[in-house]
């Protein structure tokens, strides 16, 4: 009887077990897999300049929920664009891929949408996918469950949006603040809590041509900032420097750019006021001063830097606004949240305004991450990165296979190990557009402390910084006889790069 029953039971057992491990629906790693995705924020703004964040030493502003996301995690100190343009450094954010790969040189061409890029591979293995704000490629967003995108640059005051139904809709308010409702709206209501989640929310401050939003218009009453003491640099030894157009005192428009008499005709009454009494009695100052010479000057930069900080007040808010989101309901721990802006900014170094340059305020990005279950706390991460890094990383952290033809890696070893021995030395940068700010073509590479950049196209030079000694980029050293030997070996890494990257345009120049 006991040997019978013993008998029976082993066998009981025996099937259930062989039941269990052969039934499709049971498979533990997909079931611990899911459980452990996370979800992906990205906050991605518009030319967001270090010197215009708390986090990164800002002398002007105060930025608490930027700086939150680094103090919470991390603070990447050495993270660089890839060409210093709006649209190539989104594309290079999709893609994992350089300029002349993705097909997405500048703001003029048309972005191939179709190809291989990370919330395709995304979807693949389960997450939802959204896209909300600023788009600016000049293609319809494939690869998002939920879209809704800005036309072109888009509009700071009541701004249009074209939605996955085709229509263009005006929404009254604020960009920055519409944009965040959008986002909110979208995690809250509409998408599917069963599936983790990667969004990007694409914001458009601050982009040229400054406008804040009406609560922030007297944010820096009073204040005078401090002109950058290379404001008036005479650009000696750097040819391309001084071809740029793109000066603060200089090429910054009266009407648009610096608002005296500017009519801005899509707003409210109720904004229209808040903008007339802001606005007018600075325009009547302005013409009553007749100013001129270096008084002029300076009340440009004055006023350019109250309109860019301004629109910086809001964008902070609103990253705010999304953190609280998450904290409120219990999504922080298991979401990785990513600020960062698609390239760096001028506030008056060198004199200028706008990007293009592959000197150090441009071609640095900000780029701060939380995800409590990875980062520590205040963690510094001092490596090189480059704007091809974002998509491998996502993917990394998503468990999601990374393509052998992305050109960037991810950043994850550096995390987990704090430093990686085989990690990247130098950046690459090339930048292709002509046609505005006359900043002409050039690519180079830097390293933790020189910068080789080759000029081209309208006569061939090079510039070398020894960015250790000249930090501001003020003496190029290329024809010191002292630096040949120097010279020599990162020409030879420039190549290298180049041949590694595939970028045959530069190494024909190169010859």
């Amino acid at each position: 009887m006991f040997k019978k029953n013993t008998f029976t039971s082993y066998f009981a057992w025996f099937s259930l077990l062989f039941f269990l491990g052969n039934t499709p629906w049971v498979q533990p790693k997909q079931v611990e897999k899911t459980a452990t995705q996370p979800n992906i924020l990205i906050i991605f703004s518009d030319d967001h300049a270090l010197n215009a964040i708390s986090a990164y030493g800002s002398p002007y502003i105060k930025t608490p929920n930027i700086d939150r996301i680094g103090k919470e995690g991390a603070i990447f100190q050495h993270m660089f664009c890839t060409n210093s343009l709006c649209a190539p450094s989104r594309a290079a954010l999709l893609t994992g891929k350089l300029s002349h790969i993705n097909g997405h040189r500048d703001n003029l061409s048309r972005f191939n949408a179709g190809q291989d890029m990370f919330p395709k591979r995304l979807q693949a293995i389960g997450y939802q996918t959204s896209w909300i704000g600023k788009w600016h490629l000049e293609a319809t967003p494939q690869y998002f469950d939920y879209w809704t995108v800005l036309p072109g640059q888009g509009q700071y005051y009541n701004p249009d949006f074209i939605e996955m139904d085709g229509q263009t809709r005006r929404y009254e308010g604020y960009a920055t603040t519409i944009t965040t409702d959008k986002a909110i709206h979208w995690l809250d209501k509409d998408r599917d809590k069963n599936k983790p989640f990667c969004m990007v929310v694409g914001q458009k401050a601050p982009h040229r041509n400054w406008l804040p939003d009406t609560m922030d218009f007297h944010a820096f009453d009073g204040v005078k900032f401090k002109m950058p003491p290379t404001f008036y640099d005479d650009y000696a030894g750097r040819v391309a420097a001084g071809k740029q157009e793109m000066n603060v005192y200089r090429d910054l428009r009266i009407l648009e750019d610096l608002k005296v008499d500017y009519d801005l005709k899509r707003m409210t009454d109720a904004q229209r006021r808040a903008w007339q009494a802001y606005y007018q009695p600075m325009s009547e100052d302005f013409k009553r001063q007749n100013l001129s010479g270096k008084a002029l000057d300076e009340w440009k930069f004055q006023r350019y830097m109250n309109d860019y900080l301004g629109c910086v007040i809001s964008l902070d808010r609103n990253i705010g606004r999304l953190l609280n989101y998450l904290d409120e309901q219990k999504l922080s721990e298991n979401t990785v949240v990513i600020y960062a802006s698609d390239q760096g900014f001028y506030l008056g170094e060198h004199g200028w305004f706008d990007k293009r340059f592959m000197y150090e305020e441009s071609e640095h990005m900000p780029f701060l991450m939380r995800y409590p279950k990875l980062i520590k706390p205040g963690t510094r991460v001092n490596e090189l990165l480059m704007g091809i890094d974002f998509a491998p990383t996502f993917l990394d952290l998503a468990g999601a296979e990374i393509p052998t033809d992305i050109q960037g890696k991810s950043i994850l070893p550096l995390l987990r190990k704090k430093r990686s021995k085989d990690w990247r030395q130098q950046v690459y940068y090339h930048y292709y557009e002509k046609a505005e700010h006359n900043v002409m073509k050039h690519f180079g590479i830097r390293t933790k402390r020189y910068k080789l950049i080759r000029f081209y196209g309208e006569g061939d030079f090079w510039e070398l910084f020894d960015l250790q000694k000249d930090p501001q980029e003020m003496r190029n050293v290329y024809t010191d006889p002292a630096n040949q030997a120097l010279i020599v070996e990162l020409k030879r890494q420039l190549k290298e790069m180049a041949a590694g990257y595939q970028d045959v345009e530069a190494l024909e120049i190169m010859k």
